[in-house]
């Protein structure tokens, strides 16, 4: 049977890059690329994969920018010494056989997703992803089974549960309740990981939830009433989109064993 091994890159990349505390630097994003090409290399000793993907932020705005423009304003922006080595990245992995992708307008957690879901639905195989982006274990609920390279271990249904509260199929709602402050998601104030994962055991979905706030005399029920809207926007950016247009065959992940 057939498996694909799909890489969430700058996950690896930023992480490695962020371990160490010396300043930005041309030699520190050298040392980084270094150390992110051995997890390529160990990824693949370990997984043995048939096909492979890494996914690059292409960079710039994206449909959830158009969506929402304080979209991930927080966020740090990346090194650029760290984005100017990233060329030689896609250099050394495409020498290894490791297709990259990088497609404008869309995030990297798009293209994952549309990828691995299109391979899970015509049963080709187990499908693993390399991340702690919390938002791809969403593709759990589908098959998927992903990876920490960083703590060397299984993310699954159980563990989805015991870290959030919730299973997989009710994880992108959870995070449109309480937002995300690095990626400027607003989500429902004063409501947290927590009041979030109850309001969900209690009702089943977000729908239900909202069906149920009118009758809510705390604050709960005002700010669910107050921010139905925002709710419904952070609804939209969680949501990965899985019909990005990749440009790929199956062929042309095929790695050669």
């Amino acid at each position: 049977m057939a498996k694909l091994l799909v890489i969430d890159g700058l996950n690896i990349v930023r992480r490695i890059y962020e371990a160490s505390q010396e300043p930005d630097s041309a030699e520190k994003a050298t040392t980084a690329l270094r150390f992110s090409l051995a997890a390529l290399h160990k990824l693949l000793q370990e997984h043995e994969p048939s096909h492979a993907l890494l996914a690059l932020d292409f960079g710039g705005s994206t449909w959830r920018h158009a969506l929402y423009s304080r979209y991930r304003e927080q966020r740090t922006p990346m090194p650029e010494a760290l984005r100017d080595s990233l060329p030689d990245l896609v250099a050394a992995a495409s020498a290894r056989g490791i297709t990259v992708l990088s497609i404008p307008e869309v995030e990297a957690d798009d293209v994952i997703a549309t990828v691995t879901l299109r391979w899970l639905a015509e049963g080709r195989g187990q499908a693993v992803v390399v991340s702690t982006d919390k938002d791809l274990h969403v593709l759990i609920a589908h098959g998927a089974l992903v990876w920490d390279h960083f703590k060397n271990e299984w993310h699954d249904r159980a563990w989805v549960e015991k870290k959030f509260g919730v299973p997989p199929e009710q994880l992108e709602e959870l995070l449109a309740l309480m937002g995300d402050p690095v990626d400027g998601i607003p989500g429902v104030s004063k409501i947290g990981l927590k009041t979030a994962a109850k309001l969900l055991q209690a009702y089943g979905s977000i729908d239900a939830i909202l069906a149920g706030a009118g009758i809510l005399k705390n604050t709960i029920g005002e700010n669910l009433r107050k921010d139905a809207e925002v709710l419904a926007m952070s609804r939209q950016l969680v949501a990965l989109k899985t019909d990005v247009a990749c440009g790929i065959t199956w062929k042309t992940l095929a790695l050669d064993q």
